[in-house]
């Protein structure tokens, strides 16, 4: 299930919750914006045990849409085989999805921030959604959150 926030200081923020287990979720929040080319936001996941955050991932405005990507998640409700990707032009933030029968998607948010450092790291959780209703909600969250400050 998705959510979108606005906290106290009125900034937006975008909570995605696992169906499956509340205590697995994804958040997009803190966004700003230095030009009109680029978005940059922190993504942050959490699970039992883990907490991981990358404060600035950064959506370029020529790329490969992260809304674009949840969008044809959601046209596709009634299922695809195999596994679909898309991740940040840093690489950072990666997003994949699978299908499984009785119409749920598991999108897995990974997190590496510095991806060719050495001594890196690296963090994922996969939450599960309705194939329909929830992915088409989640799409329009993150749109509007990525696109408010071009606004």
């Amino acid at each position: 299930m998705t959510t979108p926030d606005v906290g106290t200081d009125d900034e937006a923020s975008v909570t995605i919750r696992c169906q499956d287990n509340a205590s697995v979720g994804v958040s997009f929040c803190d966004r700003f914006s230095f030009d009109a080319d680029s978005v940059h936001y922190a993504v942050e996941l959490w699970a039992p045990g883990l907490t991981a955050r990358v404060n600035e991932v950064v959506a370029w405005i020529w790329d490969s849409d992260l809304t674009a990507f949840l969008e044809e998640l959601a046209a596709d409700y009634r299922g695809w085989d195999g596994e679909r990707s898309w991740q940040t032009t840093d690489q950072d933030l990666t997003v994949s999805a699978v299908f499984r029968s009785g119409g749920h998607v598991g999108v897995t948010w990974a997190l590496q921030p510095w991806p060719q450092a050495a001594g890196g790291w690296g963090a994922s959780v996969t939450t599960w959604l309705e194939a329909g209703e929830q992915m088409t909600s989640l799409a329009a969250d993150v749109r509007a959150f990525l696109a408010e400050e071009h606004q």
